[in-house]
């Protein structure tokens, strides 16, 4: 009898799939992925795919509907799958939300640090062989003791203001509503959204991409940051005007940002490429080793629940009827 055929949509390191590979085919796309029309050739007569942040509209789920029984979002994202779809169309759609917390807040700290301490212009500095080294050279920012904004109050937010708070820094968050749970743990105070960005000196996101937080931070709320403030964005892309972000930059309305995520991924907006005080990273919150062989651990335990019937962990639709 063969075993369940199973394909990865865009390449991973081969450790993050041993697990799966005990009692399935698995075969990988390219690195990049591919393009719209050959994506919906590839997953035909799939058992169960793995989706790293690649588009699975309706027409690549038509595709794999004959077969297919679950969809392993690889990360904590999923707004790259039309749920709603794979719902109608049988299939499960699952995610990870526990496995990308501590990769992601080692990320936004380390962006935090980089770039109130403006380690991008310093290396290059440095590289460049360039003298005197003047003690007014590059002066940076402390971060220790400051206050920290969080947006949002999940998992990684708590992550990140546990980390913060080894530095020292006073905590102040924003969400839907006061999250006593997440104050008790972290210490963190609540504040409306307005009043967080005119006083945090640091401001992280951590909210998934809504239609309510798409663009959460625009021209307005750039206007009401203060000059010397940072933002760091390990969230969503499209969470940041990117328009309005180059244009506060540019101007100096804030000091820096330190970005891990795009609007329009894997495209970078010019006037965020060419600013000395924009920290850049490929979308690399989780990709540590650690992370993904625990997050392939994880996709193979819900692809062999989905293949033996049961509904998967973390499954985003479990009316999703089969069979």
């Amino acid at each position: 009898m063969s075993q369940p055929n199973i394909y990865v949509i865009r390449a991973i390191v081969p450790e993050s799939v041993a697990l799966l590979r005990t009692r399935c085919t698995v075969e990988m796309g390219p690195l990049g992925g591919l393009d719209h029309a050959a994506l919906c050739g590839a997953v035909r007569g799939r058992d169960g795919i793995i989706a790293p942040v690649l588009p699975l509209d309706a027409a690549v789920l038509e595709a794999l509907a004959p077969t297919c029984k679950i969809i392993a979002c690889y990360g904590v994202g999923f707004d790259h799958v039309d749920v709603a779809a794979a719902t109608r169309l049988g299939i499960w759609v699952t995610h990870n939300p526990g496995l990308v917390t501590e990769d992601t807040a080692d990320l936004a700290m380390a962006l935090m640090l980089g770039v109130a301490r403006r380690l991008r212009e310093c290396d290059a500095f440095v590289r460049s062989g360039e003298q005197p080294w003047g003690l007014l050279l590059k002066i940076g920012q402390r971060v220790s003791g400051k206050t920290l904004g969080l947006v949002g109050g999940g998992r990684i937010a708590q992550a990140v203001a546990q980390r913060a708070a080894g530095f020292g820094m006073r905590l102040i968050y924003t969400a839907h509503r006061p999250r006593r749970d997440f104050e008790a743990r972290t210490g963190a105070r609540f504040m409306e959204k307005n009043a967080l960005l005119a006083t945090a000196d640091f401001v992280s996101l951590h909210v998934p991409l809504t239609t309510e937080t798409r663009h959460y931070i625009g021209r307005r709320e750039l206007e009401i940051m203060p000059r010397h403030a940072i933002l760091i964005n390990t969230a969503r892309g499209p969470v940041v005007d990117e328009d309005a972000l180059a244009a506060a930059l540019q101007k100096g309305d804030i000091a820096g940002a330190g970005l891990d995520v795009f609007e329009r991924e894997p495209q970078i907006h010019p006037g965020l490429r060419d600013l000395p005080n924009v920290l850049l990273t490929p979308h690399k919150g989780a990709t540590t080793m650690d992370g993904f062989i625990s997050m392939g651990n994880s996709c193979a335990e819900k692809i062999f629940a989905a293949l033996d019937g049961r509904v998967p962990p973390d499954c985003l639709n479990p009316e999703a009827r089969q069979g």
